[in-house]
């Protein structure tokens, strides 16, 4: 499978032995896929924004004291293209496209524009690890049955998710409908951490952690941030997750469970400002880095 090279590909790799395909663990696709925006569109634009930001991250991690893109090395494939593929069979694409990567053994993180993209990576992953958790990170739980008559809308994502019978983790969840917090209480898979709670509550991480099943993939949407963090999203909300409260999740996730995969999606570039695209392109290697560094 051909890779992007160093003008093109994540962290800006310069030495093909580092990036090829074939010599990677760690691959990442681009997924621009959006199609069902509610509020403000431009998450298409998000993929190749991380990627493109991500030439300016350090390979150094200083927390790590490692250059872990040197032990595992990661390989970027060219955005999938969606034209004349929307709903069903757009995540059936997503599907496929993740399922053959999962069969070459790759570590597979994909960067997506909204978050419907997500049920085609849960879809695929759950083949290969059929006693899955997900752990999301959102300011909305995207539990709707559907919206706008669209039951693979971006906030119909996660209740498409619960009906594959997966176990679900939320945390920083700040907007809902009734509809949506009536399906918690009732369900015995989704355990949800809402912000207001995780403010009050300092043993938050191990609430949410011991749900988990052994294999957890992680969905992050960029609002489950704080606006103050990561102001380039679609629909943004007051009193989200900071960024150190944030990496010591992901990092205690990636030490007391396997962590098999992972996504960022909805990030809608800002004209002018970089901080949302460079920030989640620190996240991505920050949580490789995670998930690595003691292999």
């Amino acid at each position: 499978m051909e890779a992007l090279s160093q003008d093109e590909n994540f962290l800006g790799l310069p030495d093909e032995s580092i990036y090829a395909y074939d010599k990677s663990k760690v691959v990442i696709q681009q997924v621009p896929y959006e199609h069902t925006s509610s509020y403000l569109q431009g998450s298409a634009k998000g993929p190749e924004a991380i990627v493109k930001a991500s030439a300016f991250v350090e390979c150094y991690d200083e927390e790590l004291d490692a250059e872990v893109v040197e032990k595992v090395g990661i390989s970027t494939l060219p955005p999938i293209s969606f034209e004349g593929k929307v709903d069903a069979e757009a995540v059936a694409l997503i599907e496929e496209n993740t399922e053959r990567l999962l069969n070459d053994d790759k570590f597979v993180i994909s960067l997506g524009a909204e978050h419907t993209v997500t049920l085609g990576f849960v879809k695929a992953f759950i083949k290969k690890y059929p006693k899955l958790t997900v752990l999301q990170i959102d300011a909305h739980s995207d539990l709707r049955y559907s919206y706008h008559d669209n039951i693979y809308s971006h906030a119909s994502v996660m209740a498409r998710v619960h009906e594959l019978g997966v176990t679900i983790c939320q945390a920083g969840i700040r907007a809902q409908c009734k509809e949506e917090a009536q399906l918690i209480k009732e369900s015995e898979n989704i355990h949800t951490f809402y912000a207001h709670q995780i403010r009050r509550n300092p043993l938050w991480m191990d609430e949410i952690i011991a749900p988990m099943s052994n294999d957890v993939y992680i969905t992050i949407d960029a609002d489950g941030f704080d606006p103050s963090i990561i102001p380039a999203v679609g629909t943004a909300e007051p009193n989200g997750l900071f960024w150190t409260e944030t990496l010591e999740l992901l990092k205690r996730v990636c030490k007391e469970r396997n962590v098999v995969g992972f996504d960022v999606v909805e990030c809608a570039p800002i004209e002018g400002s970089i901080l949302s695209e460079y920030t989640l392109a620190k996240l991505v290697y920050k949580l490789i880095g995670y998930k690595f560094s003691g292999q």
